[in-house]
């Protein structure tokens, strides 16, 4: 199953701003500037459907690539004030995939980009879903039967097959040998008779025309001299994505189209389709393709490039959005940290380059800091936040909570901005970067399990430490004493540093190992004074008390 998506829009101004303008019908003047030519290059379309369609989005479940196609439309549709329109593929029963259709709507509202029609939502061009828009194929294929650009073809799949196992064994291009293109009309009786359902192939002309792509410039491509007559109806009814996608752009009203740009050879097959069937074909912007960092293909065998594993792994919607949009092009510059609204108003698209975009994932964990920073520093939004990260360690902990306490929503939120400000390290006197957490997961990962359960930690592993475990747990907790939790962060790190002073034979490094084993049972973990301020005093001194009591 594969997806499209669609926009209708209003009109275009010369400056590429919407001029609210829905007079339905309405032809209006669209000034698309080149990047080698600041003239610029003028456009004719009508007003009353203006729709991007990027196709063969996905098969099956939505990941990266689809969801960066997607997101292109998203974006052009919601900056001239369209409408952001999702039409299934399903045409191809051989890979249908039980539940892609319903994942594929789920993943585009979980992202932030949902559809404005759809098959789950309705909408005036329905319905979204080619396996119930078979009439208008038939329809359109009978029209091309009766002009003779299109003829049944009853070569069985064994041939086909062998056809294809021969032109690879001589290393060429395997394709259709058109054997059944200039059959009589005697014959095809002959045959029909036989075979009452056979495929039905479109007559391919050798001038196919040019076209100038929004993104690649002006193309040709004989597809006549390298390809045969392609299928356009299976003898199952079902027509192919070529026929599919034209005859759908027709009765949609669509005036743009944005897809892959692996569909740009193809292209010349749609245009004489439109011209075959006496349709006037929409504008082309073909997409480059989104690549592994090392310039391979995104594979769905990958296994990690769908959204519902960035789901489950706790990455943000706008994290994807940011990263997939940042190692691309069609923004004034690529910046990190750009959200959904800033996206739109930057996106241009004479600003899309041929280039490959080349997506490196090892950087989605900093793109993901930087967009939870935001949401923390954001008062509703961190709100939301305490309640997933409550949801979280109820999961992760459950029974283990010896006190319910952690789940109240101050401490939580306590949690948060401790973990979303810079920080100075008592021990190393470096700053921390600002939102040092990637993920709210991270929270209820081991190294944070301090947080919420009590360590179990006996006096002898402080001993190992230092001799000195009664004189440090004293000076500590008359420093909580004193100081309560008036102190900042960094205020604490020096007072803790000052505890040192005086220790015969213990370092601050082992004054601070010391404590950060009796408060979290860790030899490693976040800095000493962020733990204090995280838990309280009053948990600080109930956790020291009990292990140099054990």
């Amino acid at each position: 199953m594969s997806s499209l998506w669609r926009l209708r829009a209003v009109g275009w101004t010369k400056e590429g701003r919407v001029r609210g303008n829905d007079n339905p019908g309405k032809t209006v003047n669209f000034q698309f500037s080149d990047r080698n030519d600041e003239k610029g290059k003028s456009y004719e379309f009508k007003v009353m459907k203006t729709n991007i369609v990027e196709s063969n989005a996905t098969v099956g479940f939505l990941h990266l690539g689809g969801l960066r196609t997607a997101l292109y439309n998203y974006i052009f549709a919601k900056k001239y004030q369209g409408s952001f329109i999702l039409r299934l593929e399903d045409t191809d029963q051989t890979r249908f995939v039980p539940g892609a259709a319903e994942n594929i709507e789920d993943m585009l509202e979980w992202a932030g980009i949902p559809p404005d029609e759809s098959p789950r939502r309705g909408g005036p061009a329905g319905p979204y879903q080619q396996s119930q828009r078979l009439e208008l194929y038939a329809q359109a294929t009978e029209a091309l039967l009766k002009t003779g650009a299109a003829y049944p073809c009853f070569c069985s799949p064994q041939r086909l097959e062998l056809l294809k196992k021969e032109a690879l064994r001589n290393h060429q291009m395997p394709r259709y040998d058109n054997r059944c293109r200039n059959m009589s009309q005697e014959q095809v009786a002959q045959k029909l008779a036989k075979d009452p359902k056979p495929a039905i192939r479109f007559r391919l002309e050798q001038a196919a025309p040019a076209f100038e792509d929004l993104v690649y410039g002006w193309n040709r491509h004989d597809v006549a001299s390298v390809e045969g007559d392609p299928v356009i109806m299976k003898s199952d009814g079902f027509p192919t994505y070529h026929l599919a996608c034209v005859v759908d752009d027709h009765h949609m009203g669509i005036s743009h189209v944005l897809r892959g740009s692996e569909w740009l050879v193809s292209t010349a097959k749609h245009l004489l389709l439109y011209q075959a069937l006496g349709w006037h074909p929409p504008h082309f912007a073909h997409l480059p393709l989104l690549l592994n960092r090392d310039g391979s293909k995104l594979s769905k065998r990958q296994g990690d490039i769908f959204l519902e594993h960035f789901a489950a792994e706790g990455f943000l919607p706008d994290s994807l959005l940011d990263i997939i949009t940042n190692c691309g092009s069609g923004f004034a510059e690529n910046q990190m940290g750009r959200t959904l609204p800033e996206l739109i108003t930057q996106f241009n698209l004479t600003r899309v380059t041929c280039h490959s975009a080349l997506l490196d994932l090892e950087k989605l964990p900093e793109f993901n800091r930087l967009h939870l920073q935001r949401l923390v520093n954001n008062e509703s939004q961190r709100c939301q936040l305490v309640e997933k990260l409550q949801a979280l360690v109820e999961e992760a902990f459950g029974s283990q909570l010896q006190n319910r306490d952690v789940l109240n929503p101050i401490y939580m939120e306590r949690i948060l901005l401790l973990r979303q400000s810079p920080v100075a390290s008592a021990f190393n006197d470096c700053l921390l970067p600002q939102g040092h957490i990637c993920r709210l997961q991270d929270l209820v990962s081991p190294v944070y399990s301090y947080l919420w359960t009590r360590p179990s930690v006996g006096r002898a592993q402080l001993d190992a430490i230092s001799e000195e475990v009664d004189v440090i747990a004293k000076r500590v907790l008359g420093l909580l004493e004193r100081s309560g939790m008036s102190l900042t962060q960094d205020m604490l790190s020096g007072e803790l540093k000052k505890l040192s002073e005086g220790l015969e034979g213990t370092k601050h490094s082992n004054v601070m190992k010391l404590l950060r084993v009796a408060l979290s049972g860790q030899q490693q973990g976040p800095p000493v004074a962020e733990m204090m301020l995280s838990l309280g005093p009053k948990e600080v001194r109930e956790r020291i008390q009990k292990v140099v009591s054990s």
